[in-house]
């Protein structure tokens, strides 16, 4: 196995419709429980979002696209160059406005394309963090946050935390979102990214490997 992985608010975003906006309302948040799967164990033992390309180990779908989403373009299987293995992770964004929105991200969600509104995710209690290695094609790429957690809906996710804004460098650098004190019980939005058209005028391309919640 390989090593061991604000612009965006807390809310729940409607990937697929034209205009979308960077701060959407958020949606009301319901008493509903929903009960995710259990992934602690005694002592918390790494739960990967990517290792490798197609790993058995990978958890999360990269599904909620937003923003922007057709200004984005994404390589699971990208072979330039990864932190470690065959493999890493590499997102074009081309800043053109395809839907309007001026920013673009991108969800990795439990179920695909859950925004709340079904039962899913995963419970993570006993992680104290998730770390991730990321690096810019050219360097002074800048990412306004990468955040774990913050979908709502009927089922929303039980709590979230984020790092950012974020000016990534040409080699790779070893990034940690703090999740200390959290409640992980229900996380279906795993991982997430947010970038704009005005920090990012030419678009970019960056390259994500080694996403885990340790």
């Amino acid at each position: 196995m390989k090593k061991v992985l604000s612009l965006l608010v807390a809310v729940v975003f409607v990937a697929s419709a034209a205009g979308v906006a960077f701060s959407a309302p958020a949606q009301k948040r319901t008493s509903s429980k929903a009960k995710a799967e259990k992934v602690e164990t005694s002592t918390f033992k790494p739960f990967a979002i990517y290792l490798e390309n197609a790993s058995k180990d990978n958890h999360y779908a990269p599904s909620g696209w937003m923003g922007d989403f057709g200004d984005l373009k994404l390589n699971q299987a990208c072979t330039e160059t990864p932190r470690s293995g065959n493999t890493c992770i590499k997102i074009t964004y081309s800043a053109k406005m395809t839907q309007g929105a001026g920013w673009t991200g991108i969800f990795w969600q439990q179920p695909a394309n859950n925004w709340g509104e079904k039962k899913g995710g995963y419970d993570l209690t006993g992680a104290t963090k998730l770390t991730f290695w990321a690096r810019g094609a050219n360097g002074g790429e800048k990412i306004a946050e990468f955040k774990v957690g913050g979908i709502t809906g009927e089922y929303p996710d039980s709590d979230s935390s984020a790092i950012g804004p974020i000016e990534l460098t040409k080699e790779w650098q070893k990034y940690t979102i703090d999740l200390t004190g959290k409640d992980l019980s229900h996380i279906i939005g795993g991982f997430c990214f947010a970038a704009s058209k005005d920090d990012n005028p030419n678009g970019f391309i960056i390259y994500i490997d080694d996403v885990i919640f340790e």
